[in-house]
């Protein structure tokens, strides 16, 4: 009878951990994702304009950020300072500068799984936009904000608490990043291939 109740206790017990398992992975993640293994084909190749990428590169300490994003077929970069990068702050942060940018020009943004980006779906209501997400721990799937974020760095190396960063430095960089002439655009500007889209669309 001991026995039995032994081997009981052990299932109980195991079923109990599973159970707190699961809760512990669920804990944290943003719902109603959509990854980017379910992005149109077209995307992947650059064959449309308007699916852009977005990333945070976070300060020391963790009490600042800027807010990047870029646009996968011109890589015309937007970035903004932020002094809190909590969700509301973050969508807000990107939803005004995406109302800067023609309608026809915004179609995507491919993101992390930050919790940042946990109001995915207000934002995608707000500017009619649809949000894909990379798998957990792979940055390389966005690797054009990736690389867009490597120039960054190198224009901030003396400065890494944002906070001695002022929005105009900001823009700045942003402005000197899209005016240099890129190898992969046929030594055009990402700022003139962005115009030549906009006059098209208009």
């Amino acid at each position: 009878m001991k026995g039995e109740l032994k081997k009981i206790a052990l299932v109980e017990l195991r079923q109990r951990g599973k159970a707190r398992n699961v809760r512990q992975e669920t804990r944290g993640k943003i719902r109603d994702m959509v990854l980017i293994d379910e992005r149109p084909k077209e995307i992947e190749g650059r064959i449309v304009p308007g699916h852009w990428e977005g990333d945070l590169i976070i300060g020391d300490g963790h009490k600042s950020a800027l807010s990047v994003i870029v646009e996968r077929q011109t890589r015309y970069v937007m970035i903004e300072r932020l002094l809190s990068y909590d969700a509301t702050t973050v969508r807000k942060s990107i939803e005004k500068r995406f109302k800067s940018i023609e309608p026809e020009l915004r179609k995507s943004i491919t993101c992390d799984q930050g919790k940042e980006m946990a109001e995915h779906k207000q934002f995608s209501k707000n500017m009619r936009m649809k949000v894909y997400f990379c798998n957990p721990h792979s940055p390389w799937e966005k690797g054009t904000c990736e690389n867009t974020n490597f120039l960054i760095r190198d224009m901030c190396r003396d400065i890494t608490d944002f906070r001695n960063l002022t929005q105009q430095q900001a823009h700045r960089i942003a402005k000197l990043l899209n005016e240099r002439p890129r190898q992969t655009l046929g030594f055009r500007t990402p700022k003139e291939k962005l115009s030549q889209l906009c006059a098209k669309s208009c």
